[in-house]
């Protein structure tokens, strides 16, 4: 029977990072179940590409108590992430959303028994180039224009999404299909997941969207908060009117609920046999979620409020046993 537990975003800093918070872990679990003889080993986790830069500077910071363990965090999206997953093939798959029905069931078919943690909060961006000076603010409804499956091939130009925009070429650009970014931006904007035109340049390297969009006056393209924040000299955040007037991405429109639709958590999933069998799969675990908004903050993430890290706290006490 598999396990599953609930808990509540966004780019790498690099080694700013980890000289900044390598103190932060100096009391980790880690260290104290090692008894100062250390753990080793790898730890592998594949997915989402929102995630990968948080779980990516846990990483890092952890090799900071924790050398002899090498933490590899690949990006093949979060459908991806969870075939490997659902395989035996991780020890952990980042996430954008909450794990498919079907994609639960092939892991139980396999045996793969998981703990699902919610680690932090996103602000899913739509952004244009910063050169742009004419879509400050969009509808869910000219976003439906743009996105929507009847747009392929007709929906060519901004003065099609709004009259008072100019006669220019639309460039859309997204994430590909296998993302989870594009399952929930698609449900949100398009009424059903996975419900898109197919004639955007897509990707799921966000920062193959970012040079994108960031190099033309006419692009738009959507993905998490983190990649807009690294890039903001580059790109322009686009303000979401879903009806109650333009609200624009951040981390506290985020936290309050008001950047709506487009605001969503951010999970890992830990396979229960690696956490129960590998120690430095354990130790990594104990360490990203005991350092979770320390981890959060230093990586531009919108940390958990209070109330959910109880949640994710408890859901880690459930995995311990």
């Amino acid at each position: 029977m598999k396990r599953r537990t609930h808990g509540l975003v966004a780019a790498p800093a690099g080694l700013a990072l980890v000289l900044t918070l390598a103190a932060c872990g100096g009391d980790n679990q880690a260290a104290a179940d090692s008894d100062g003889g250390g753990v080793s080993g790898e730890v592998v986790v594949d997915g989402s590409s929102t995630v990968q830069p948080l779980t990516a500077a846990a990483g890092e910071l952890f090799a900071q108590d924790q050398p002899g363990v090498n933490v590899s965090v690949a990006t093949s999206g979060t459908g991806g992430g969870f075939e490997k997953f659902c395989q035996g093939q991780t020890d952990i798959s980042n996430a954008s959303r909450p794990i498919k029905d079907e994609e639960a069931a092939i892991c139980e078919e396999n045996g793969i028994e998981f703990t699902e943690l919610r680690v932090a909060t996103d602000a899913l961006t739509v952004v244009t180039s910063a050169e742009n000076d004419f879509a400050d603010c969009l509808t869910i409804e000219e976003l439906n224009t743009m996105w929507a499956p009847e747009a392929e091939g007709k929906v060519k130009t901004w003065k099609q999404v709004n009259p008072e925009f100019p006669d220019e070429e639309l460039e859309l650009y997204g994430p590909g299909t296998d993302s989870g970014t594009f399952d929930y931006f698609t449900d949100e904007v398009n009424g059903e997941e996975g419900a898109s035109r197919s004639d955007y340049n897509a990707s799921e390297d966000d920062n193959v969207l970012v040079q994108g969009v960031s190099g033309s006056p006419n692009a738009i393209g959507y993905f998490g908060y983190t990649y807009y924040e690294e890039n903001a000299d580059a790109l322009k955040a686009v303000e979401v009117d879903s009806g109650d007037g333009c609200v624009a991405p951040s981390a506290e429109t985020a936290a309050d609920g008001s950047y709506t639709p487009l605001s969503r958590p951010l999970f890992i999933y830990v396979a229960d046999k690696s956490y129960a069998d590998k120690p430095q799969v354990s130790a990594f675990v104990d360490y990203y979620v005991e350092n979770d908004g320390s981890i959060a903050e230093a990586a531009q993430y919108i940390p958990l409020n209070d109330d959910q890290k109880g949640e994710l706290e408890s859901a880690l006490g459930e995995l311990q046993g």
